[in-house]
């Protein structure tokens, strides 16, 4: 089984879905370990349920403090916890930018609304006043606007005729914990997922000028130049070919630098035995740790060698500024 994912949970209070991700936690298949309970307030109440269940706990006031200096106190405890990935669980804090830019893409919030609707406080009021049909409950990628990152999944509730604030609270605060450790898994796992690898490579091909996909032999390849004359320059392998991996395959500047790549990093390249004899490599995506500046770097290097000379001839002076 691969390795589990390390995660600290943030609370400021009573931690109901900090609670929901240590029971999922303890099932065999959970994707994910609790490494850290970590609070603005010692006196949270979740920390005590965090220390029964055998989960190392941290706690910090940030009363007399700046917002700066509190977060790099709650930053190093994470980080000495061995945690990957942060999620926020009822932490009543505004975090600073820095803090957010530290764990960039790491880091996970639930909101109570379908978001982008109704972001910050009294949700529930506010869509029983607006005359919902339904509310629910979004998690989202933690980004320095607050409740604005990019949503990863919802839960619709329904509203009921006669649900006030507090009614409707305890029905969504239900579907959170259903939702939240379940988009965790996903998340934390999406390395995995290869309609997720592919998109990752589509971006980052499709970024380069005057390209375009077109399937090759089944497989997804992208193209430099004019839908008739354009040429390969990657495909994206999975299960292609009679390999097991997930790779993509670019061009090297010929068998000497593909072999020279082969010997320095065996467990990332290797020769794909479609193309390999003509200088091209397969870079593995299915290691759960893939460099994506590497991958863009290497479709750029391999988009270079068959791109119209107009638009290298272009790239060359714009480099010279």
């Amino acid at each position: 089984m691969a390795e589990k994912a390390k995660i600290a949970i943030l609370i400021s209070g009573r931690g109901s879905n900090m609670a929901a991700f240590v029971y999922a936690a303890k099932s065999p298949d959970c994707p994910y370990a609790i490494e850290l309970v970590a609070s603005n307030d010692p006196d949270a109440p979740g920390l005590q349920l965090a220390q029964a269940e055998g989960i190392a706990t941290f706690a910090h006031p940030h009363k007399g403090l700046a917002r700066e200096a509190h977060d790099a106190i709650m930053h190093d405890a994470i980080v000495r916890s061995g945690a990957e990935y942060v999620v926020l669980a009822g932490y009543m804090r505004i975090l600073s930018d820095g803090f957010v830019r530290k764990w960039t893409d790491h880091m996970l919030n639930i909101h109570p609304s379908l978001l982008p609707k109704y972001k910050g406080l009294d949700t529930y009021q506010r869509a029983i006043d607006a005359g919902d049909r339904v509310a629910g409950c979004s998690v989202h990628l933690v980004t320095a606007e607050l409740d604005d990152g990019p949503v990863l999944a919802q839960t619709e509730v329904a509203i009921l005729p006669d649900d006030d604030a507090d009614r409707l609270a305890s029905r969504i605060l239900i579907a959170e914990h259903q939702l939240y450790p379940a988009t965790l898994a996903r998340y934390v796992t999406r390395e995995a997922d290869p309609d997720w690898i592919l998109d990752q490579v589509r971006q980052r091909a499709l970024a380069l000028a005057e390209t375009h996909e077109r399937p090759s032999f089944g497989a997804p390849g992208w193209r430099v130049g004019s839908a008739t004359t354009g040429k390969y320059f990657a495909y994206f392998a999975q299960s292609h070919h009679g390999e097991a991996s997930i790779a993509l395959l670019v061009k090297t500047t010929g068998l000497d630098e593909q072999g020279a790549l082969i010997d320095a990093d065996p467990d990332l390249y290797y020769a794909p035995k479609f193309y390999g004899k003509s200088g091209w490599i397969a870079i593995r995506l299915d290691t759960g740790s893939t460099d994506w500046d590497h991958v863009a770097d290497r479709l750029y290097r391999s988009w270079c060698q068959v791109a119209p000379k107009r638009l290298t001839r272009l790239i060359a002076i714009a480099d010279q500024f």
